[in-house]
């Protein structure tokens, strides 16, 4: 298998895990686990970032283009609303 193909696999695969992490943290109402469950989180974060970088400096991954100022704007104040 190639490289490209291995390394996007375990990208999509991380941000999977981040989002079953984040879902099982949000149910926890124990807080011993809750803070565990945190940190192994974080950690995958980071891992996926560092391989995101990876990916995007050899070409393997390409993410979207930035959104405009305006963009963000707008959204900050949608959110603001709230």
């Amino acid at each position: 298998m190639e490289e490209k193909y291995m390394v996007n696999d375990i990208l999509e695969g991380s941000k999977n895990e981040i989002k079953n992490y984040t879902n099982a943290i949000i149910e926890t109402e124990n807080m011993e686990l809750r803070q565990t469950l945190q940190t192994i989180r974080t950690n995958n974060e980071s891992f996926q970032y560092e391989l995101f970088k990876l990916a995007n400096s050899k070409g393997y991954y390409t993410p979207s283009s930035p959104a405009k100022p305006e963009e963000i704007n707008n959204i900050k104040s949608n959110l603001t609303t709230m």
